[in-house]
């Protein structure tokens, strides 16, 4: 079950991403589905840096506490992703429960 606190840090997390303002919306606006694709892509970028840690430990070309780093931020990542979609999920079921 998400928490006040666990959404609240999501948020946080989500609102730290300088989103510019498409064509067409004013200045200060903020497009969700671009700030969803880059906390997706975030996501992503940090998934492969901590794989790519872990490649390069396993060759001895890096340190152990690199490797924990990047694991640590791409767990980071992913979990306010996961904060972020339970969140939005719990909005539409909220809205799905309105009476019309």
């Amino acid at each position: 079950m998400m928490t006040a606190l666990a959404a609240a840090k999501a948020y946080a997390a989500t609102s730290k991403h300088g989103v510019s303002a498409p064509m067409g919306q004013e200045e200060g606006g903020l497009d969700f589905g671009a700030m969803v694709k880059n906390a997706m892509t975030d996501a992503m970028q940090a998934s492969k840096k901590a794989e790519h840690q872990m490649m390069l430990q396993s060759q001895g070309k890096a340190e152990l506490i690199d490797v924990v780093t990047a694991i640590s931020a791409a767990e980071t990542s992913l979990e306010t992703v996961m904060a972020v979609r339970d969140q939005v999920i719990s909005a539409y079921q909220e809205i799905m429960r309105m009476p019309i």
